[in-house]
């Protein structure tokens, strides 16, 4: 017999967290029903019980969330399954969305979040049903680990995009990732049994790029003497990841445009088209709205290329993540090296988790095979660290460009600047909070320091 008004079933060994998303939930008029551990959550489906919607912790005792997911959806594929974690990392974010998971919902998560969410999944399950769940992408992801609310919401869109062919544009500093990103789209997609070949348009000399890209036939330049397929030919069927687009030769923008839009090329000095078939995965560290807006990049190419846009969170955004980022680099370090993973001793850790990290996470990885390689016994001692960059907020002189800026207003006989100033100050701090954070208002408001209420009146 089943309930006579669907429920919302939550499972989570944290009652807290029960108790506080099933209040959210019964505040909407919603009815909820809370269990500590996946057994009591069988017992009643095996009495003949079923929720209108689950909603499941990733790690449990005994059985994680998505072992139950995957039991319950190949009972009832009809029935939508949010799965929370506080774990993210991308391997676990694809096997739940893959698995056929409705969505994930990281913690800790704000309640208006998670209320619309659960009224999505409720409204979204005849569309469920007739889908039958996605079917398991083959491929094992590279490893992609971190903790901060942007990692959360950047490993949700990729395990979104698992069996797309959707072009991303990948957008941050050096160091970010971008290339591990790009691989762990095309190891997530449809194409990952293909190649993944990878171009620095910025290393490549202007007058050679056009033949790295489409090849070329025996004579068609000084030189050319022999024929040689292209990077588009060689990740055919595959994944082409273009870093650095931004630095591209305006003439060759024209070329990869007009490619992309008919789908064909041919080799330099060839007269024969061929098919492009490849994802193109395009990435760049520079304001490319900017070389848009002074006609340095084509605004058509841009479009054609941001077809999803990732934006990669710097280091110094996400400060959470660096101690599990050390622990990870120093063990894959000393398995590189063959060696015992060393450890790093308080005031060594709190040094590095207060560094700018300007090079990011490559820094960090470098950093860390330098260490497992030259320091000597199990521990990283403070002193056994190299000098180190300032702070971020000691390189920005911000304060001085803002005295600059007054004097000039104040010379114009400009009033109102005290108005004016923590306006544009609030607007950026809000701005750049809600990027770190992925858009979370409650994370954002909680780092800097202000209500959630205070941020939304803000907002």
């Amino acid at each position: 017999m089943t309930d006579p008004d669907p429920a919302i079933w939550i499972v989570d060994d944290d009652a807290s967290v029960r108790r506080v998303l099933a209040r959210a939930l019964e505040r909407c008029e919603m009815c909820t029903r809370e269990f500590d551990a996946p057994s009591a959550l069988r017992e009643a489906l095996g009495r003949g019980e079923l929720p209108a919607v689950l909603v499941s912790d990733l790690r449990m005792p005994g059985e994680s969330g998505l072992e139950l997911l995957a039991s319950v959806r190949a009972a009832h594929p009809e029935l939508p399954v949010i799965i929370m974690t506080a774990y993210a990392d991308l391997d676990n974010s694809v096997a739940a969305l893959t698995g056929g998971a409705f969505e994930l919902l990281p913690k800790p998560f704000d309640i208006d979040e998670a209320v619309n969410l659960v009224r999505r999944a409720l409204a979204g399950r005849a569309r469920i049903s007739q889908d039958g769940g996605r079917q398991a992408i083959p491929g094992e992801p590279p490893s992609l680990i971190g903790s901060a609310p942007a990692m959360k919401e950047l490993f949700r869109v990729i395990a979104r995009l698992a069996g797309s062919d959707l072009g991303v544009l990948l957008i941050g500093e050096s160091g970010t990732g971008k290339e591990r990103i790009a691989r762990a789209l095309h190891e997530t997609s449809r194409r990952a049994g293909e190649p993944f070949v990878a171009l620095n348009v910025a290393a490549i000399p202007a007058e050679l790029l056009e033949s790295e890209l489409f090849g070329h036939e025996k004579g068609a330049f000084s030189g050319a003497s022999e024929a040689r397929a292209g990077y588009f030919e060689q990740a055919a069927g595959g994944t082409l990841f273009l870093d650095e687009i931004g630095d591209m030769p305006a003439a060759l923008q024209t070329r990869l445009l007009r490619v992309l839009a008919d789908g064909d090329f041919r080799r330099l000095g060839g007269t024969r088209s061929m098919r492009a078939d490849v994802r193109l995965i395009a990435a760049t560290n520079r304001d490319l709205d900017r070389a848009v807006a002074e006609g340095r990049f084509r605004d058509d190419l841009y479009h054609r290329l941001n077809v999803v846009e990732l934006r990669m969170p710097p280091l110094r955004d996400r400060r959470d993540d660096i101690p599990l980022l050390l622990a990870h680099y120093l063990a894959e370090a000393a398995r590189e090296m063959n060696t015992e993973p060393k450890t790093l001793t308080a005031p060594a850790r709190e040094r590095l988790a207060a560094h700018a990290w300007p090079g990011n996470v490559r820094e960090l990885v470098n950093l860390c095979r330098r260490l497992t390689a030259l320091v000597p016994g199990p521990e990283i001692r403070a002193e056994d660290l190299p000098q180190l960059a300032p702070k971020q907020a000691d390189v920005v002189d911000w304060t001085g460009a803002l005295r600059e800026w007054a004097r000039a207003r104040l010379a114009e006989g400009n009033g109102e600047l005290m108005p004016e100033a923590v306006a544009q100050l609030e607007r950026c701090l809000i701005d750049e909070a809600l990027k770190a954070t992925g858009g979370h208002r409650t994370e954002a408001a909680r780092r800097l320091g202000i209500g959630r209420n205070t941020l939304g009146r803000k907002v």
